[in-house]
């Protein structure tokens, strides 16, 4: 039995090395474009709750991009009650919306942004592109003019990058690399930006869309009640036609997020407040992804100890393809977020913690306290 469940982790890893996008290769990255003859007019809305601790320095970075073109900011202030919204202003926003209350069936972030697109037709009515980003995330200085000239070239309706999130203290660097690898094994860049393949990914903390394409899926009304709007607003984009062409890839220093991450309960937290509405809310899907991830990522590892001990040679063979699979596979990410390469053999352990934050994140909706944020609970 040892041999065939390692047999099995040997060829799931295997076809994940060989198939699903090259996922692993964490190669996708926003690279110089040529810039535009005529730089487009670019509304920037950040929809912000209670974002004291960090809005001031975000706001800051986006007032100082480099961006030749037409550039208005638009803070989303959503019931703050911290003083965010006087910080925005401080820090030199361009407007501060103060938000309604949220009507029944949406989220509070959609909301504030759905206000503040529809703000921004007075605010600057000739923008070509809205940059959706959230109030955690510091954009380096040259960051959206790059993203335009990339958009612009590349005939893009939606250009997105994956920020580069907190990874100091031992919790942080030790699962938020995980985090980063689990999420391009789940949407696979290549595969996202494949305008041939259905499946569609963005990351919502730094997304380009052109307006027209907002405006063609009928704003953020269209995925209202989405708690993970990012890659739903994508699928919603990229489903307009055949030839509209999205874009995601990893960010080094163009989009830092400055959300802390140095303690569990943070980390624990992100994971839990979406992860089952990732399985639509499935108890089968839950029960097929926690069984899945024992026999690919933490099964091979105690095969391999076991067949070591009893001298089970196939099962060692096995066993062994699955663990070194996994850690080649592992290794790219690692060393995007600067970790030693020995840290891959800890990648089951990171499993077996992300196993548990899912099955978490069923416990807590089945308790009616599904998709917890900023005192809220959808």
């Amino acid at each position: 039995m040892l041999t065939i469940i390692a047999l099995f982790a040997g060829i799931a890893w295997l076809g994940l090395t060989l198939l699903q996008g090259n996922f692993w290769r964490a190669s996708e990255r926003l690279t110089d474009s040529p810039a535009p003859e005529e730089w487009p007019a670019v509304v920037a809305i950040i929809p912000a709750r209670n974002e004291a601790e960090t809005i001031g320095a975000v706001v800051e970075a986006h007032i100082k991009n480099d961006y030749p073109g037409d550039f208005t900011l638009i803070v989303a202030n959503d019931n703050s009650d911290d003083g965010t919204a006087e910080l925005a202003r401080a820090s030199g926003a361009h407007e501060v919306l103060d938000i309604p209350p949220v009507p029944e069936g949406w989220t509070g972030k959609l909301w504030a942004v759905e206000n503040a697109i529809q703000h921004s037709e007075l605010a600057s009515p000739n923008a070509k592109y809205v940059l959706l980003t959230d109030a955690d995330i510091q954009l380096a200085p040259d960051t959206v003019s790059r993203l335009v000239a990339k958009a612009e070239n590349e005939n893009l309706a939606l250009t997105s990058l994956m920020a580069r999130l907190d990874a100091r203290g031992p919790w942080a660097s030790f699962l938020i690399p995980a985090f980063i690898y689990f999420f391009q094994k789940l949407y696979p860049f290549p595969r996202a930006n494949d305008p041939d393949d259905n499946l569609a990914a963005a990351a919502g903390g730094c997304m380009l869309a052109r307006k027209d394409a907002v405006t063609a899926i009928g704003g953020m009304g269209k995925i209202r009640d989405a708690l993970i709007d990012d890659c739903t607003f994508a699928k919603a984009i990229k489903d307009l036609s055949p030839f509209t062409k999205i874009w995601l890839g990893l960010a080094s220093d163009e989009a830092v997020s400055l959300r802390d991450n140095r303690s569990l309960s943070s980390i624990w937290n992100m994971v839990a407040r979406t992860a089952y509405a990732q399985l639509a809310y499935s108890p089968v899907f839950l029960f097929g992804t926690v069984l899945g991830m024992i026999l690919v990522y933490l099964a091979a590892p105690l095969i391999l100890l076991s067949a070591f001990y009893h001298w089970n040679l196939f099962a060692l063979i096995f066993s062994g393809i699955a663990c070194a699979l996994m850690a080649y596979t592992y290794w790219p990410t690692l060393r995007l977020y600067g970790r030693a390469p020995w840290e891959a053999v800890l990648l089951p352990v990171a499993a077996g913690l992300y196993a548990a934050m899912t099955f978490s994140s069923a416990l807590r909706h089945w308790r009616g306290e599904g998709g917890q944020w900023k005192g809220r609970s959808y």
